[in-house]
């Protein structure tokens, strides 16, 4: 059994760093690519393919030509799921309090519950 060196660990550790920065950036790309509305399929093909048959020299060409447009397209992309999460937050949580106030108004309206019953109530579902 042969026994690892400290300098042949640390190369290991260094060659598995670069392995994986490697694959963020590749997925990074190819994520890229797909989400671009300003190219066609071919063009995203092209990239595809070049990718596959010359990974390095691509991915640096790519991150030098379309940089600037890949920090655009993830900060849209962020933007647009936040306000996708913040309607849908709304929604659900407006819903429900307008809902049992409205209620609460239909009931003090028809007599089933004073007023004071009903303040408490909207007090209720506004803390909530």
């Amino acid at each position: 059994m042969a026994v690892l060196s400290l300098g042949d660990f640390l190369w290991s550790l260094l060659v598995i760093f670069f392995m994986v920065i490697y694959f963020m950036m590749l997925f990074q790309i190819i994520a890229d690519v797909f989400r671009r509305r300003d190219i066609s399929g071919g063009k995203k093909a092209a990239w595809l393919v070049f990718l596959l048959v010359v990974p390095v020299v691509a991915l640096i060409a790519y991150s030098i030509v379309n940089g600037d447009g890949m920090a655009a397209r993830t900060v849209e992309t962020a933007q647009r799921s936040q306000a996708q999460f913040d309607e849908h937050v709304r929604e659900v949580a407006g819903a429900g309090s307008a809902e049992e106030i409205a209620r609460g108004k239909e009931l003090l309206d028809s007599g089933a519950i004073t007023e004071p019953e009903y303040q408490q109530l909207k007090a209720r579902v506004l803390t909530a």
